[in-house]
C-alpha cells in the first residue's frame, strides 16, 4: 500500500440545513478514505485487524444491526468477500477512533444504521446517544467503483467517511448547542484551551421568545429553504425551528403548515418588541422569497 492509497482532508462546509441545537449552515468536516488491492484486500484486512493491539473499552457500548440489502446493496462489480472485509475494516477503524476519543466517558451508547449516499454503496451512519437523542456524527461506506476507477486506481477497492467535527465536539466537550462554537462570549471561550479536553460548564441561559408562523405552501416548498430564510432574517437568534402542525384542505388539496420558532440569544437578553419586529420581517420575507400565502 502506498501513501496515495489513504488520506484525510479537513475543510469548512456551507449548506442549507435545519435549525436546531445540532445543525448550523457552516461547519467543519473531515473526509477520510483508504484503498486496498482488490485481490488481496480480505487477507490484508483480516491480518491487520487481528494484529491490532487497541484496547477495548467496556464503557462504550456499540450496536450494529445493519445488513446488506437491496435498499443498501453491494456493488455488482465488487467481490463479496473483499467488499465485506473492506466494510469490516471501515467500521473497525471508526469504532477504534471513538473508543480512543471517548475512553473517559461512562456508558457511551453508539449505534450503526443503514444510510444512502451518492458516492458510496453500501453506506452507513454512526450515531451517538447525546442529551437523550441519537446524534449523527458521521456517514461512510464502500466507495463507488467508478470513482476509484476515475482516480486511476481500477485495481483497488476502498472505503470513505465524512465526519462532522462540531458534532463530535458537542459530545466530547458536553456542549449543548452548536451555535456556541461561533460565540464570542468569554464565559464560553475561557473554559477551553488547546490540547486539553474538559467538559463545558453551563452558564445562565437567557429566556426564550416563541413565535409561530402559518402559511399555505406551494409545490416548490422545501423546509431547508424556509430555514435559510429564517436564518437570513434572525441570524443566530433563531435557536430552533419545528413543524408543529400541517393540514391539507380536502377540496383544494393545498397544504398548510405551522412552524414554531424559538428565538433566544446565546449572550444577551432579547425583548419581545425586538422579536416582534424580526417576526414581522420574516413574514414579509417568506412571502417575497418563497411565494407562499400567509394564514
Amino acid at each position: 500500500m502506498t501513501e496515495s492509497d489513504k488520506m484525510l482532508v479537513t475543510a469548512d462546509v456551507y449548506r442549507r440545513d435545519e435549525i436546531d441545537a445540532s445543525h448550523y449552515p457552516v461547519f467543519h468536516q473531515m473526509e477520510g478514505a483508504r484503498l486496498f488491492d482488490a485481490k488481496t484486500a480480505s487477507e490484508v484486512i483480516r491480518k491487520e485487524i487481528a494484529e491490532d493491539k487497541t484496547a477495548s473499552s467496556e464503557s462504550i457500548h456499540t450496536t450494529d444491526t445493519t445488513k446488506i440489502t437491496p435498499e443498501n446493496p453491494k456493488q455488482d462489480v465488487h467481490d463479496e468477500v473483499a467488499m465485506l472485509a473492506v466494510a469490516d475494516h471501515l467500521k473497525y477503524s471508526l469504532n477504534t477512533m471513538v473508543k480512543k476519543l471517548f475512553s473517559h466517558e461512562k456508558d457511551l451508547q453508539v449505534r450503526w444504521i443503514d444510510a444512502q449516499f451518492p458516492f458510496t454503496s453500501p453506506s452507513w451512519e454512526m450515531e451517538i446517544l447525546y442529551q437523550g437523542e441519537w446524534l449523527e456524527v458521521l456517514g461512510c461506506g464502500v466507495v463507488k467503483q467508478d470513482i476509484v476507477d476515475n482516480a486511476g486506481k481500477p485495481d483497488k477497492i476502498g472505503w470513505a467517511f465524512g465526519l462532522g467535527l462540531e458534532r463530535l465536539a458537542l459530545v466530547l466537550f458536553g456542549i449543548p448547542d452548536i451555535r456556541l462554537f461561533w460565540s464570542q462570549d468569554e464565559r464560553f471561550l475561557n473554559q477551553f484551551e488547546p490540547s486539553k479536553i474538559q467538559k463545558f460548564k453551563p452558564f445562565s441561559k437567557y429566556p426564550p421568545c416563541i413565535k409561530d408562523i402559518s402559511f399555505w405552501t406551494n409545490e416548490k416548498f422545501h423546509e431547508n429553504n424556509f430555514c435559510e430564510v429564517v436564518r437570513g432574517v434572525a441570524g443566530d437568534i433563531a435557536e430552533d425551528v419545528k413543524l408543529i402542525d400541517e393540514f391539507t384542505h380536502p377540496k383544494t388539496k393545498k397544504r398548510s403548515v405551522c412552524y414554531r420558532i424559538n428565538y433566544r440569544s446565546m449572550d444577551r437578553n432579547v425583548t419581545n418588541i425586538e422579536i416582534n419586529e424580526i417576526q414581522e420581517k420574516l413574514r414579509q420575507e417568506v412571502v417575497d422569497k418563497m411565494q407562499v400565502e400567509l394564514r
